[in-house]
């Protein structure tokens, strides 16, 4: 596959619009995966009694505590409760009702073990109108171990770091006369370090497990990870020593852009609870 003669574009001229260009794509990407991911609250605001509620559930919680779901709600004269089970399973669902602290309605479902999750129901009461936050939809909410600090920052840095890297890579490959070359080993090399070292170690502190993709299981982060860096070695492979395929370049950077949106944390650790005993309400 050879397109680099349509790709004689001279834009090497501004190295610091292209770094400003790069640091926009990877950010914004950055703010789309997170607010598409499985573990981003949900917001939303509702009507009840004449006035506008707005809210957010929780969709991810430490093993360490239970998962508080708090509503701003100074009417006293609005009430609620909470129904759960553990996601699928042969549970029976379960009521929490909301507790009064002041202003807000409070209510705790239970802690589970890394990579268990609850399905729950949020629903107000004023007089004899009840209604759900949600509609008929659940939430779910996922539970992780406590990842530290020193493990997860990092991560975050080099993953964006590679991520920036990545797609100024591309942009110095449009320049027939760019010196794409060194950004795409400083590329590699980041998301090697973000990708395969540290992010296995912030999986094993959250979920007991260093790699949950292929071939040992479906876990979406991973898989991408692993498909994001093949295009990389290739497009390595085919500009090493004297070869020059920009093509390549650009196209394995649009493959982690593509990756990279996919939202975090799909297709996660999960427990099986078909295999632990039912829990009644």
């Amino acid at each position: 596959m050879n397109i680099d003669k349509y790709l004689n574009f001279n834009i090497a001229k501004h190295k610091i619009s292209l770094w400003v260009l790069a640091f926009i794509i990877t950010v914004s990407s950055a703010i789309y995966q997170r607010m598409t991911g499985p573990t981003y609250p949900v917001r939303g605001k509702i009507a009840i009694n004449n006035q506008k509620i707005s809210y957010k559930l929780l969709r991810s919680e430490v093993v360490t505590q239970d998962a508080a779901i708090k509503l701003n709600i100074p009417d006293t004269t609005i009430t609620g409760y909470i129904t759960y089970r553990r996601y699928r399973s042969y549970d029976d669902w379960s009521i929490v009702p909301l507790q009064r602290q002041a202003d807000m309605l409070v209510g705790f479902l239970p802690k589970q073990p890394a990579a268990g999750k609850i399905i729950y129901l949020v629903y107000l009461i004023h007089g004899e109108k009840e209604i759900s936050l949600t509609a008929e939809k659940p939430v779910i909410l996922r539970y992780k171990g406590a990842v530290p600090a020193w493990v997860l920052i990092p991560h975050i840095l080099i993953i964006f770091l590679a991520m920036l890297f990545s797609n100024r890579t591309a942009l110095e490959a449009l320049d027939p006369n760019g010196q794409s070359k060194k950004y795409l080993l400083w590329t590699i090399g980041l998301f090697f370090m973000g990708g395969f070292i540290l992010g296995p170690a912030v999986q094993k502190f959250a979920f007991n497990a260093w790699w949950t993709g292929i071939p040992f299981g479906t876990d979406l982060t991973d898989n991408k990870t692993l498909i994001a860096m093949l295009g990389w070695l290739w497009a390595w492979f085919k500009n090493r020593r004297h070869h020059r395929h920009r093509s390549w370049i650009i196209l394995a950077a649009v493959l982690m852009l593509a990756v990279y949106l996919i939202p975090h944390s799909a297709w996660g650790s999960e427990l099986d609870y078909t295999q632990f005993p039912v829990e009644k309400s």
